[in-house]
This record gives C-alpha cells, sequence and structure tokens, in this order.
C-alpha cells in the first residue's frame, strides 16, 4: 500500500535516540548523567508556582508570556520589545532558523556542537556548514572565513555542546564585528550561569552596538526547570519583532510561564545550587585527570571524554553499570554533572574502564611477546 509522500529531507534525519541507560528496566538504579539537567528538587517556592498554576490549565496561557517578559527585562536592565519566549531555547533555534530560510541560504555552526543544529537547518531547507573545531574549541578564525553571501544565519554556543569549552568576550567580540551586518548571529549560551572563567564571553551587552545579534538562554539547565521547556532570546527590537511571529502561539504553558517567573525571583538561592554544581564539576574533571583522562576544561554542568572510535564502547560499557551517558559516535562522550553520589558512580565505572583496556592491552603485548618467544 503506497503512502502519501512527505518531505525527502526527513529520510536523511535520524530520530533522536535517548542515551544509553537512560530508560533501562531498573530505572530507579540509572544515574542520569546524559541530560546536562540539574540535579536538585524544584525549591519549594517554585513547587507551589506550580501547583497554583495547575489550578488554571483549563484555560489558555498567556500568548505575550507578559508578566514573564517583564520580569526578564527587569533582570537584564533592558525594554520588553527586546525578549521573545520560547518553549526552550530549542523553540527559539527552530524559529530562527525558520525566519532565515530563503532560498538557497545557508548557516554556519561549528562541529561537534548541539547536535540538533543539523536537524534544524535541513528541515527548514537551509544549507548546513559545519566548522570543526579545533582542541574541542570554536575555530572562530576558520568560521568566520566560511561566511559567504548566502550566509544568513551563523551559531555559537558558548559554552559549547558537547565540549564544555567556551570563548573569551574579546574574541567573541571581533568575530561578531567581522561578521556582515545583513548575517544574522546567534550565541547560544544555555550553559551561561555555569561559567567561571573571568575572561568567557557574556554576549548580552554585544547587542546594544550589533542589532544582527541575538542571544539565547534557557530555564532548562541552571534555573532546573527542564520539564517545563521554556527559554528566552535577547536581541534587537525589529529581530525580535519579527521572531515573535514565527513562534506558535500559546507555546509556553501557564504552568512554565509562572514557574519561569518564580524561579527568577530565588535567583540568588538557585544559583547558590550552581555553584555547588560547579565544586562537583571541579572535582569530577580532577578525578578524571588523576585517572590518566584528557579532559577539556569546562566551563558548562558537564565533561567531555574525547574517546573518538571507542566513544559507543564506553556508553555501553556505563549503561551497563547503571550510568546513563552521552555517546556521540567517533567523537567523544560528554557527562553531566549529577549528585556526588552519582558522580562517585560514574568516576569508578570510568576508572574501571581505563583499567580494563590496561589489561587489555597489556595482555596483546604479552600474547606478542609470546609468540615471539615461540618462533625462536
Amino acid at each position: 500500500m503506497s503512502s502519501p509522500p512527505l518531505r525527502a529531507v526527513l529520510g536523511t534525519l535520524a530520530s533522536y535516540k535517548p542515551s544509553d541507560g537512560l530508560y533501562a528496566s531498573d530505572a530507579a538504579r540509572t544515574c542520569p548523567l546524559s541530560a546536562n539537567e540539574s540535579p536538585h528538587d524544584p525549591l519549594p517556592g517554585i513547587a507551589e508556582a506550580i501547583a497554583a498554576a495547575g489550578a488554571t490549565v483549563n484555560r489558555y496561557p498567556d500568548p505575550g508570556c507578559g508578566p514573564l517578559i517583564r520580569a526578564l527585562a527587569r533582570a537584564h536592565g533592558i525594554t520588553e520589545d527586546r525578549i521573545a519566549v520560547g518553549a526552550g531555547s530549542l523553540s527559539l533555534l527552530q524559529a530562527l532558523f525558520q525566519a532565515v530560510a530563503d532560498p538557497g541560504a545557508e548557516a554556519v555552526y561549528a562541529w561537534p556542537s548541539f547536535e540538533v543544529y543539523p536537524a534544524l537547518a535541513a528541515l527548514a531547507g537551509v544549507e548546513s556548514a559545519r566548522v570543526p573545531l579545533t582542541r574541542d574549541a570554536h575555530d572562530l578564525r576558520a568560521m568566520a572565513d566560511r561566511i559567504t553571501p548566502r550566509t544568513r544565519l551563523v551559531v555559537v554556543c558558548n559554552p559549547n555542546n558537547p565540549t564544555g569549552t567556551a570563548l573569551g568576550f574579546d574574541e567573541l567580540r571581533a568575530f561578531v564585528e567581522s561578521v556582515p551586518p545583513t548575517c544574522l548571529v546567534a550565541v547560544d549560551e544555555a550553559y551561561h550561569e555555569y561559567v567561571r572563567d573571568p575572561a568567557v564571553a557574556d554576549a548580552l551587552p554585544l547587542c546594544d552596538a550589533h542589532p544582527n545579534l541575538v542571544v539565547l538562554r534557557t530555564f532548562s539547565k541552571a534555573y532546573g526547570l527542564a520539564g517545563l521547556r521554556t527559554g528566552y532570546l535577547v536581541g534587537s527590537a525589529p529581530i525580535v519583532e519579527a521572531l515573535r511571529k514565527a513562534c506558535l502561539p500559546y507555546a509556553v504553558s501557564s504552568v512554565a510561564q509562572r514557574a519561569a517567573v518564580a524561579a527568577l525571583g530565588l535567583g540568588g538561592e538557585l544559583m547558590r545550587r550552581v555553584d555547588d554544581t560547579v565544586a562537583e564539576r571541579t572535582r569530577v574533571r580532577d578525578t578524571l585527570v588523576g585517572q590518566g583522562w584528557e579532559i577539556p576544561d569546562s566551563q558548562a554542568n558537564f565533561v567531555w571524554l574525547g574517546l573518538g572510535p571507542h566513544a559507543e564502547d564506553f556508553g555501553v560499557w556505563c549503561a551497563h553499570r547503571g550510568v546513563a551517558v552521552r555517546a556521540f559516535p567517533d567523537m567523544g562522550v560528554r557527562v553531566s554533572i549529577g549528585s556526588a553520589e552519582d558522580n562517585d558512580r560514574f568516576l569508578t565505572v570510568a576508572d574501571a574502564w581505563r583499567s580494563s583496556r590496561q589489561m587489555a592491552t597489556a595482555g596483546a603485548g604479552q600474547t606478542l611477546r609470546d609468540r615471539k618467544a615461540a618462533r625462536t
């Protein structure tokens, strides 16, 4: 029986695959270190806001996200017409790709970076130009050289997902200044709150001088609202006005809006939790380096293990031992920073992997020596 024809590009896209071990049958024993979520339960004030909003779900949410946009405008000291809110920063990225998708348009971004960028480009009909990372970090010079008259969008993930590396303010500013004003630059700062290097860029101050620049943030990571899907974008008023037209109405639920407003009001307490995660990030990285791993300096809530062709094997190894991590085939493995208990469990599993590899290598070497001895 024939089926209705759908766009050919759908046949080229892979379905989103949950991380190995995350949905294992014994899920209660699985350490969820694959999705870069906050390991902390919602604060009481946020839980109360969610409960109160739940009593109104028979009504549509505010399509303009008015209270949330006002709270964000106060937090950043900008006018409300410079902010767009979406169902996670991912939905705003989708709107950006769709907004620039004239025939022949292309988008430039680093690779590996946020794994959904290629799918967003393909679905929008935008050609992807992937620029390889250099030492796990953005190569801004190569990205600038890759921009052509067809380039309508450049995406910079800072800190970069999945490697955790981050760009300095001065180098990011120089890059933005080098991009033609006819090309939109989107800086994806989903992990901004975890940055502790004072030299690392906060792109928001650059928006005033560069109307072709937008900055994306999310409530899914540091604010601990991953399950409610809320993010926002800051840019020039004309760009924001146009992007709001590309966003689906009623996409951000009333529960999500109320929770995000409450989270902004509890920012001090939430950021203390972020400090705890950063301290754990340092401990995990230092321990891994002590075990013999090479780990880039991360400014996000995860660490990167550049395992190359061994990435998938390591992901399966972890899954079989009750630890869910994110494996990127032939590239590496991203490991979220979770609770101290979950982190300890991962460190034990990682150390066992290295030990097993060393034993296998030593065994292979001994076998080769034995064969040579037998021939003599």
